[in-house]
Parts: C-alpha cells; sequence; structure tokens
C-alpha cells in the first residue's frame, strides 16, 4: 500500500482527495504548509507526494526545489493556473507530472499510478560507472567522486538514457521518446536546458564540456573515455 503525502491548504479539496485515494488502497497523509510537509519527507518514508502550488507560507515551486535536494520521490504538482510557462517551471525544477484544477479524480489517480509506477520501474543494483561518475538507478541518484549530484528526476533519468547509450549519438527526438513518460515531447528546447544543468554537475569545465558532447545538427553524445 503506497503512502501518499498531500500538501493542500484547501481542506475541502485535501479531504476529497484522501478520501478517494484511500479508497484506491492508498495510505495518506495530509497538511496544510510546505513548511509541514517538508519536515515529515525528511523524517518519514513517503513513495509520492501530491503538492498544491498556492500555499500559505511557500509556493509549491519552493517546496517542489527544497524536495529535491534530498529526495526524488515522485512528485505530482496540482495548480489553479493552467499557464504553460508555470507547468515548464513546475516539471523543469523537478516535478515529475503536473494537473491543473479542476481535475478529474480519476485522471489525477491514473497519473499518480504511472509516476509511481516509473519510480518502481528500476531494475535493483544497477550501477553504471564511468570514471568519477556514478550512476545508482535503484537508488535515483548520481554520484561524483562518491558525492551526490544535485539534480532533479527528469535531469536523472536523462543522463541516465546518455549514459546507456554511451558512445552513440542521441537527437533530441530520441532523447524526449525515451524519456516520453514524463511528458515533456512539446518542449524539445527544454532539452538543451537541462543539459546545460547536468553540464554544470559532471564536468569540470561545463563551457568545455569532455563528457557529454553536442554533435551540431544532430544532437548529444555521451563519451565513454574522455580525451
Amino acid at each position: 500500500m503506497p503512502r501518499i503525502l498531500i500538501i493542500e491548504d484547501d481542506l475541502q479539496q485535501s479531504s476529497m482527495l484522501s478520501d478517494y485515494l484511500s479508497s484506491e488502497h492508498m495510505q495518506i497523509t495530509t497538511c496544510a504548509l510546505g513548511s509541514d510537509g517538508l519536515a515529515l519527507l525528511q523524517k518519514e518514508h513517503i513513495d509520492a507526494l501530491i503538492l498544491d502550488v498556492g500555499l500559505p507560507d511557500m509556493d509549491g515551486f519552493e517546496v517542489c526545489r527544497q524536495v529535491r535536494t534530498f529526495s526524488q520521490l515522485p512528485i505530482l504538482m496540482l495548480t489553479a493556473r493552467g499557464d504553460e510557462m508555470d507547468r515548464i517551471i513546475g516539471l523543469e525544477i523537478g516535478a515529475d507530472d503536473y494537473l491543473p484544477k479542476p481535475f478529474n479524480p480519476r485522471e489525477l489517480l491514473a497519473r499518480l499510478r504511472a509516476i509511481l509506477r516509473r519510480a518502481q520501474h528500476n531494475t535493483p543494483d544497477t550501477i553504471l560507472r564511468f570514471g568519477r561518475l556514478e550512476i545508482n538507478e535503484a537508488a535515483h541518484t548520481a554520484l561524483i567522486d562518491g558525492e551526490n549530484i544535485n539534480l532533479t528526476g527528469y535531469q536523472f533519468d536523462l543522463l541516465s538514457v546518455l549514459v546507456k547509450h554511451a558512445g552513440r549519438v542521441m537527437s533530441r527526438d530520441q532523447l524526449m521518446d525515451e524519456l516520453k513518460g514524463h511528458d515533456l515531447e512539446a518542449f524539445d528546447r527544454s532539452i538543451d536546458v537541462h543539459i546545460s544543468r547536468i553540464r554544470s554537475q559532471i564536468e569540470d569545465d561545463p563551457k568545455k564540456p569532455r563528457r557529454i558532447l553536442t554533435i551540431r545538427g544532430t544532437g548529444y553524445l555521451f563519451a565513454r573515455q574522455q580525451d
């Protein structure tokens, strides 16, 4: 029975979601403040987070940013705003999915189950090493010289795809196809933003990358060996 945390200050909305998801065999914990949710996440095991953007003490984007400094648990963001830029920002800072209000509870359940499946899909004991870089798919962590790299869930999966295809040029279309579970197909330019962020974490000199190479007019290549 997955344990889900709902951070939502609308008590009626929170109660409705809690009752509905409980009826679908999920264990639900709720809180109305982002600070309370962050404290709980650092003390207890939670399988997924449903996070409202409009909270009284801090917005959901800030909560999401802080969660990503210590956890890669699946995050589904809720907002009354349907602006496309809000959606992009939410996904780029680490949310796994984004649902505008009002929403159909069945759609929320389907999206929640999808991000839970993706989180559980990693093969245990799959560790990929390239020099100083280590990718642990089971733990959903990336390390340089044993130190954790601060990547969003999307960036981690993008890096994993590049690493799995090391030595092969991957076009943006191919990368988005591999990452289609993240629902970012319409935003191909976001790939470049994420690559830049990954380089800032794993390259000695991000302006002169030696690990993730840009193949002009084609895409990106993860170099098996650095020159």
